[in-house]
């Protein structure tokens, strides 16, 4: 009867666990990372008889955890893939709508502006069409610093996502590290025997984990995990965690860095910082924050350098040369500004560097990195974006000197620099946060050209001379303000004026003078640098003057141009004087309107408008395509979820006929003991 009793008794306690198992499975099926468990059953070693062997009932071998490591694997790449391009997408579309919107993008304000001004054009006396001029410049300010700074708060808040992204890996590694040192310490271990709840909840929090970066999962003994970055960069190590932290980029201040602490050293980790949500923020970061940032500052500077040039050689209201309309690009404060030192550099480095642009038509959009090596003189510049080396060479001794690149050039002022020193050159910083309206009069708009031209009334040929074209008021090579423009409201040695002589057998030439004398002749005069004296020709668009700067010192280059057609008469004379009293004059405001249309970007291949439609574009097209990642990121992760819940997931239909299996098990085991009870009480009744 023992016997019996005993088998039935294994069956109910077996069944019981069963029974318990399942129940557990069934109130954590909504549990995150919980796996299905499952009840081993195996049978009991028999008991030997001469009639054969006679079983003893059941045992529970195992309860096991049903999970797969190759599904968790996958699960956790597909997370890391999707919590990239979610983060990389959401801080795009945020972008997006920044930059496109109407009321937030630069397209409204920059056609009202030039709008104002061709209206403007129409009447340069008018003042209420002036003043509207310089409210439609000042939105198209305040544009520029909103965008400015829109940016600065997105980048700000990146930087708070990363740095909480940071905490949050913190904790989950010290959560793994303690999980491992619980797992290899829980009793059963050496046997099989593992503790379900614990395995389950490490699972969950490397998944969590490789939401937030990449990472490689290693199983080492004592049922223990070791956790590594994508290049074997160890983060957990049984039950000691390395620690992640951001800090301000010694490359650029305003952008943070990783570092990783473990083993009592730091190390700098950027670049191994892919996928999850702290590689998307990243990633949005460098290839399209940054680029925005320089494209806005490059933008901004085209239009102040375009404006400031046209303006400065107009003429306003009060007969005075137009100053700069807005800030004027390269102040000496911006020029030092767009030079940023490495925070690693040598202390005892004292070299000073400045930025000046040349030619906005020409900058690109970008940032490079200036590094010295040697002895400190030789410097290599190397494109950011690229990794190439653009420009090196040998600093000069003493070592003022400029590196020329197109639109810009990195001049080094003095001082000296160390083996290793490093600077981050960037044309566009601060120039849309910086771009100010320098117009605060009605009066001061230079609407007018400073010169005009006349004809002597007793000419006699048919030559005619046009109004002429401003190049420059200001020496471009010195920034001092030419000869004819040092006076105000009027060429300080007078008019200048152009007389022909003619033999009548097609030798025409002219001289060129002034009240202080002769500046030049016809057979001075090389417009086009081949070394040989031009010809007037009746029969050919001529020009007057140079507009070649190194001409300066020989009296051509006068800052202004003038083209002459037809045949001059010998002794006819055309004068050249300051446009006095211009004041209904809207040459120079035609211009300023124009150069809304004109292609002034990308070495004269875009306007102001095209080229902030670029910025625009490439940023839409990124958020598009991130959208598509984004979507079949989370088609495979979809993929990887519903595999792994296919293994490890509870079914709670499959759970609820296990339950009516295993109770009718333990119903029937227990009618085995009722069984060996009545057989017992039989067994003793028959002896009374």
């Amino acid at each position: 009867m023992a016997g019996l009793i005993g088998i039935g008794l294994s069956g109910v306690l077996g069944h019981q666990t069963a029974l318990n198992t399942t129940a557990n499975n069934i109130t954590n099926a909504n549990t995150p990372g919980y796996s299905r468990q499952e009840v081993q059953f195996e049978t009991q070693d028999g008991r030997r008889t001469g009639a054969g062997t006679i079983g003893s009932g059941v045992s529970i071998s195992n309860i096991r955890r049903l999970a797969d490591a190759y599904l968790n694997q996958q699960l956790r790449e597909d997370s890391t893939l999707f919590g990239e391009q979610n983060a990389f997408n959401a801080e795009l579309t945020r972008l997006d709508n920044l930059l496109g919107g109407e009321d937030t993008g630069l397209n409204n304000a920059l056609n009202n502006f030039f709008s104002a001004l061709q209206n403007a054009a129409e009447d340069p006396t008018s003042l209420p069409q002036r003043q509207l001029v310089l409210s439609e410049a000042q939105q198209l300010v305040n544009r520029f610093q909103g965008l400015n700074q829109e940016f600065i708060q997105q980048r700000e808040s990146v930087k708070t996502q990363m740095q909480q992204g940071v905490n949050d890996v913190n904790t989950l590694l010290k959560s793994i590290a303690d999980l491992n040192l619980a797992i290899s310490e829980s009793p059963g271990v050496a046997q099989g025997k593992m503790p379900l709840e614990l395995m389950d909840q490490r699972d969950e929090k490397l998944r969590q984990l490789s939401e937030l970066v990449s990472i490689r999962v290693t199983e080492v003994e004592g049922s223990q995990v070791n956790v590594s970055l994508a290049n074997g960069l160890s983060l957990v190590t049984g039950a000691n965690a390395s620690e992640f932290a951001t800090r301000s980029s010694a490359q650029d201040p305003t952008r943070l860095e990783f570092t990783l602490t473990t083993g009592g050293r730091t190390l700098l980790v950027d670049e191994q910082i892919q996928g999850g949500k702290l590689g998307g923020l990243r990633a949005f970061d460098e290839l399209a924050l940054k680029p925005a940032f320089d494209e806005l500052g490059r933008l901004a500077i085209a239009i102040s350098s375009a404006m400031n040039h046209q303006h400065e050689i107009g003429m306003d209201l009060e007969g005075d040369l137009g100053g700069s309309f807005f800030t004027d690009v390269n102040a000496l404060e911006l020029q030092r500004s767009r030079v940023v030192p490495n925070g690693n550099n040598n202390r005892n480095t004292t070299g000073q560097l400045a930025v000046e642009i040349t030619d906005s038509s020409l900058l690109p959009a970008g940032s490079w990195e200036l590094q010295f090596s040697g002895d400190g003189r030789s410097y290599e510049l190397i494109d950011s974006m690229t990794g190439e080396t653009v420009r090196q060479g040998r600093l000069p001794d003493p070592v003022q000197s400029e590196i020329n690149m197109p639109g810009f050039n990195i001049r080094v002022e003095g001082g000296e620099f160390n083996p290793g020193d490093k600077y981050l050159i960037q044309p566009g910083r601060n120039a849309a946060d910086s771009m100010n309206l320098n117009i605060r009069r009605e009066e001061d708009l230079a609407f007018a050209s400073p010169i005009r031209t006349a004809a002597n009334d007793s000419n006699l040929g048919t030559a005619t001379i046009n109004q002429g074209d401003m190049l420059n008021v200001r020496n471009p090579n010195t920034g001092a303000l030419l000869d004819d423009f040092q006076g105000a409201g009027q060429f300080p040695d007078g008019p200048v004026t152009v007389t022909f002589s003619n033999d009548g057998a097609g030798n025409i030439g002219y001289v060129v003078s002034n009240d202080s004398g002769v500046l030049f002749d016809s057979t001075m005069v090389d417009n086009d640098g081949d070394g040989v004296a031009d010809t007037y020709d009746p029969q050919k668009i001529n020009q007057i003057f140079s507009s070649r700067p190194e001409d300066e010192a020989n009296g051509q280059y006068r800052g202004y141009v003038f083209e002459m057609t037809g045949e001059p008469a010998d002794g006819d004379v055309f004068t050249i004087d300051f446009n006095k009293n211009g004041v209904s004059d809207n040459r120079n405001a035609e211009l300023l309107a124009g150069l809304g249309t004109k292609n002034t970007l990308n070495g004269g291949s875009q306007n102001f408008t095209e080229g902030y439609a670029g910025l625009v574009e490439d940023i839409g097209v990124k958020t598009r395509q991130s959208q598509m990642d984004k979507e079949a990121s989370a088609t495979l992760l979809e993929q990887s979820v519903n595999q792994r819940e296919s293994m490890s997931g509870v079914n709670l239909d499959e759970e609820a006929g296990k339950l009516i299996q295993y109770q009718a098990a333990y119903n029937a085991s227990a009618q085995v003991m009722s069984v060996a009870q009545d057989l017992f009480n039989t067994l003793l009744q028959s002896f009374r």
